[in-house]
């Protein structure tokens, strides 16, 4: 199933208040925070409210996935076992670097429902480096990976690499991890962008992300949801011309033809591979407003 992520927002775990506001937004998918948002002294808190969130349901077709806290912290075998019962979309986990880091995780919901999928944040220079073999990983089902979101501000710490605007010192670390993810055939999501006042940008940033590969941005802040979507939904035109291009190749004449000419220039069977990707999000676009 085809599934837009175009935006996904966090939202703390810790605010009840958020946690309802949550339901109503146009983000294409709710990140329940129990890491970065959240205070140490309000992790239980958080870990509480956020069951009993997911447990009421009323997200509609959002996404919702869980962020718990990484494997190195106090509280994230707490965090997992509460989010393997709650029974999200999908869990989230923050600097995941290794296989066995993914293995962990699969031990701590082997019982939990098969549907839960598994989400790793790269936020490390081994998870960089090793990114293929961590897609690999995704062969074993136990795994449940389901694809990655790229941290940006975790890997600029670590790496001493600055962050400026237009990403250039990054763009290699990125391209290496949407190429990992699409050998393997998983989902790789953009990091947030946090000058939440700078709307320019966060549109510029947002633009690149899409034409680098990312499938969807993660969010901080919901002004930044409308503007995510418009740049990842696949404009009117770019649909239509999808549609032609299907049209054409399902012709009789065509059926075994690798190429084909219309409109005057030469199509071929990859550009109908596209099309149906971006028919595919489009459709499952409308359905999400539907």
């Amino acid at each position: 199933m085809t599934r837009p992520r175009r935006s996904l927002l966090f939202m703390p775990g810790s605010n009840a208040r958020a946690l309802e506001k949550a339901r109503t937004l146009a983000a294409d998918g709710i990140i329940l925070d129990l890491e970065d948002s959240v205070a140490p002294d309000a992790k239980a808190v958080a870990r509480e409210q956020i069951a009993k969130a997911v447990a009421a349901k009323g997200f509609g077709k959002r996404e919702v996935l869980i962020r718990i806290n990484a494997l190195d912290s106090p509280w994230w075998v707490d965090d997992i076992g509460m989010a393997g019962k709650a029974q999200p979309d999908g869990i989230l986990v923050p600097k995941i670097s290794t296989v066995e880091d993914l293995k962990a995780v699969a031990d701590r919901l082997r019982g939990a429902d098969v549907s839960i999928r598994v989400w790793a944040m790269i936020e490390t220079a081994r998870a960089v480096l090793d990114a293929d073999k961590l897609a690999a990983a995704s062969k074993d089902s136990e795994i449940r990976l389901a694809g990655f979101v790229f941290g940006p501000n975790d890997i600029a710490r670590e790496t001493r690499i600055r962050m400026k605007p237009g990403r250039a010192a990054v763009i290699p670390m990125i391209t290496h991890c949407i190429l990992a993810t699409r050998a393997h055939g998983l989902e790789i999501l953009d990091g947030p962008y946090g000058d939440i006042s700078n709307i320019d940008g966060f549109a510029e940033e947002c633009a690149q992300g899409r034409d680098l590969g990312f499938d969807g941005k993660t969010l901080i802040h919901p002004s930044h949801i409308d503007a995510c979507n418009a740049i990842f939904t696949p404009p009117e035109a770019e649909v239509a011309e999808a549609r032609k291009i299907i049209a054409a190749f399902e012709q009789p004449e065509n059926a075994a033809r690798g190429a084909i000419q219309l409109d005057g220039r030469m199509v071929e069977r990859l550009h109908a591979e596209m099309a149906k990707r971006t028919i595919a999000i489009a459709d499952a676009i409308a359905a999400m407003r539907s």
